[in-house]
């Protein structure tokens, strides 16, 4: 069972992937808001894969998973962003993350990518 960290300043974006992953045999260990949030609770809780919002206070989804990295070069971070961040998502790629998924998506979307890794 892979634990996740799910990472989007919007609650209701976290409840609604907390219960898709969950529903499909996932284990949500954590939850952040904000960039942050996310790089102390990677630490802390050293996930087995993280989804990871670009659009975020404080620090954004992009600069966090280039913290994550920094710290752990085999981190895997999958970015959620919405359509028109295309920019974003190929930096994100650059830096390391192991995929994205555009919003609105899809459930079996999301846990396909979450089992390729």
């Amino acid at each position: 069972m892979k634990r996740i960290l799910i990472v989007d300043d919007a609650a209701f974006m976290r409840m609604t992937l907390k219960v898709i992953l969950e529903r499909n045999g996932f284990e949500v260990v954590g939850e952040a808001a904000n960039g942050v949030d996310a790089v102390d609770k990677y630490m802390k809780l050293k996930p087995d894969v993280v989804t990871m919002d670009i659009t975020m206070p404080e620090m954004d989804g992009v600069q966090a998973l280039e913290e994550i990295i920094k710290k752990d070069p085999s981190a895997k971070v999958i970015m959620i962003s919405a359509l028109g961040q295309e920019t974003w998502i190929k930096k994100a790629v650059i830096l390391g993350a192991k995929g994205f998924v555009v919003k609105p998506y899809k459930e079996e979307y999301i846990v396909q990518s979450l089992n390729k890794l």
